[in-house]
């Protein structure tokens, strides 16, 4: 059962932050620490991410609000550039959470959320843009 809830939260996880952010996180593994990420892929990416009342969607919303209500801009920036990278929040989405934090969490937070963030929207923004066109050799 538990290395059942470990691969459901591992392939929750990679979908959440992406495949890049979770082998960069598993290639730290050491016996210090290899307890620890299984109880955050069965606790966190399993029990809690995949419950039935909220989307993951939602759940990204509550997340980069609570990173930036807390002052937690590494996980800000990790969860709100994976959002923005697999489409599940807009710029304007974010946005949009980033105004309704700065009202509940005062003025300072949403300053740095929206100086974090401006970075985080202009590299999805370079990473959506098609590449140039190769041009075409005459014969």
């Amino acid at each position: 059962m538990a290395k059942d809830a470990y691969e459901r939260g591992m392939k929750t996880r990679r979908k959440v932050l992406g495949d890049e952010w979770v082998d960069r996180a598993l290639a730290t593994l050491t016996p210090f620490n290899t307890e620890y990420q299984e109880l955050i892929a069965r606790f966190a990416w399993n029990e809690i991410w995949n419950r039935p009342g909220m989307s993951h969607r939602e759940r990204r919303i509550i997340v980069i609000a609570q990173t930036a209500a807390m002052g937690r801009w590494d996980e800000f920036k990790l969860h709100a550039g994976a959002a923005l990278r697999s489409g599940d929040l807009t710029a304007d989405d974010l946005k949009e959470v980033l105004l309704q934090t700065t009202v509940y969490c005062g003025v300072p937070t949403g300053n740095h959320a929206f100086r974090e963030a401006r970075e985080l929207v202009a590299a999805a923004a370079q990473a959506r843009k098609p590449a140039p066109a190769k041009p075409r050799k005459r014969q």
